[in-house]
């Protein structure tokens, strides 16, 4: 890569490009529980975790990361929930620098542990989770019942071969379609 991204700190001036990288790469249709909105960003980045970064080239946001202190009320774990690089800026280490740093300050803070959720057909973020040194703990499975007056309503639309990696909460791939 030619030219340096830098990775510094989330802040308020960053809030926009944030919000709108992450409407660019996250399918929220993939997982009904994902949501990707101004509230998700601005309670991260309103807590004291120091979780929250952004990679910079120059002044435009390539790629983001939120995290924090927050897991199922444990005080000792910590929660690395959201993260995008840009499609255009993939393939060059970003992602992983943006996890290290997250995850450092999280250990900073106190975490024992620090847990993310990767979307089954998410290979790429699966991947870089795994060679970031994070472990397969739990399996859940998502059940849907589909309300009987709505037949034909597919509750989890069809995934096209192509779409089968890089799609959910954290996406390292190209914008919805």
């Amino acid at each position: 890569m030619d030219r340096a991204i830098a990775v510094v700190p989330m802040g308020l001036g960053h809030l926009r490009q944030v919000l709108d990288l992450g409407h660019q790469v996250f399918d929220t249709t993939t997982k009904p529980y994902t949501s990707w909105s101004l509230t998700a960003v601005a309670e991260h980045l309103d807590s004291p975790d120091n979780a929250c970064w952004v990679a910079l080239d120059s002044d435009r946001v390539v790629g983001f990361v939120l995290g924090s202190m927050e897991f199922e009320h444990r005080d000792d774990w910590a929660y690395l929930e959201w993260i995008a690089v840009a499609p255009d800026m993939q393939g060059h280490g970003i992602a992983r620098r943006l996890v290290d740093v997250c995850s450092e300050a999280l250990f900073a803070r106190g975490a024992q542990h620090i847990v993310t959720d990767v979307e089954e057909r998410n290979g790429a973020s699966a991947a870089l989770m795994r060679r970031s040194g994070f472990v397969p703990a739990a399996t859940v499975t998502l059940l849907v019942r589909t309300n009987p007056e709505t037949p034909g309503d597919d509750p989890l639309p069809p995934i096209a071969k192509h779409d089968l990696v890089r799609r959910g909460r954290l996406s390292l791939d190209h914008p919805r379609r």
